[in-house]
């Protein structure tokens, strides 16, 4: 066995979150759980105790608790988990509002770009009012044909707020590819941006969004977000804003989170999976996003 190149301290360990949760769950089902490998033993032989315990430990926002933590364990794939819950999944992951970092943005060849807590809820807060104004709402469809940037999460958030479905692809991916995947969930709008760097090129993708906006008919907004230019020049687009023209200028906003059974919410553009009605959240120090 190879040796490890980092091991932590005692003292990191005993203060992890997964520790914590051991900790936990031995003291509320009176075992001596010590370690990574037993603790996934004792979740796969009682999955619903697990998956109750998680719940509870991750303190799971929700507007309407669980009937049951699984309906039919025989059902697999294809249970039901937690039925009877309502919650939002974007809410859960915004449930922090303070000056800690939530995201630290390194560029190929920009600068670094930080956001705290606070300020990423209040970008998700402006965003989600734009949207509702602009019809967006519960079983709409809001998709992304972005880099990674910190406003990728933040469109996904936003949308996921009011109880819309996010799908999203890369903008290196091809305008007939992104039209045959995202065009299939017939979204109401697109956030796309003008451009990504990569080994020290810029590479334009403004005429790439302009043919993917004019392939799927059902678009009526097209919001656009300037990386690798000052402001882009967006004429080409149909229905095309400026991400920051888009954004309300009020302030102090409060999201008003949908409550759902269940919420697709599909980061990677396949097809959308039910997931809101059992994402567990915890928080980590900060988010890593890079492009």
């Amino acid at each position: 066995m190879k040796t490890p190149l980092w091991i932590p301290s005692e003292e990191r360990r005993q203060q992890a979150n997964i520790t914590r949760f051991m900790r936990d769950v031995n003291a509320r089902h009176k075992l001596n759980i010590d370690s990574y490998s037993d603790l996934y033993k004792w979740s796969v032989e009682n999955i619903p105790d697990f998956w109750r315990a998680v719940w509870d430990f991750v303190e799971i926002k929700a507007s309407q608790p669980y009937k049951s933590v699984v309906a039919d364990l025989s059902a697999f794939p294809g249970t039901q988990w937690v039925p009877g819950a309502k919650l939002n999944f974007a809410e859960n992951l915004l449930c922090y509002r303070d000056e800690q970092w939530a995201f630290v943005f390194i560029g190929e060849t920009q600068t670094s770009k930080r956001m705290t807590y606070a300020e990423l809820y209040d970008s998700v807060a402006r965003l989600s009012r734009s949207l509702a104004e602009a019809g967006v709402g519960v079983g709409d469809r809001v998709v992304g044909y972005m880099p990674n940037l910190i406003e990728t999460v933040i469109c996904m958030l936003a949308a996921t707020s009011l109880g819309a479905t996010w799908s999203s692809c890369a903008t290196d991916i091809g305008p007939g590819a992104a039209i045959e995947r995202l065009g299939q969930v017939e979204p109401k709008v697109m956030i796309t941006a003008d451009g990504y760097f990569y080994k020290g090129k810029v590479f334009d993708t403004l005429g790439h969004a302009a043919e993917v906006a004019g392939g799927i008919p059902s678009l009526q907004k097209v919001i656009v977000v300037s990386y690798v230019s000052e402001r882009a020049e967006i004429l080409q687009i149909p229905n095309a804003v400026h991400y920051e023209d888009f954004l309300s200028q009020e302030n102090n906003l409060e999201i008003a989170f949908a409550q759902l059974p269940q919420h697709p919410v599909n980061m990677n553009g396949a097809e959308p999976q039910s997931i809101g009605q059992h994402v567990l959240v915890e928080r980590t120090d900060e988010f890593l996003v890079g492009g």
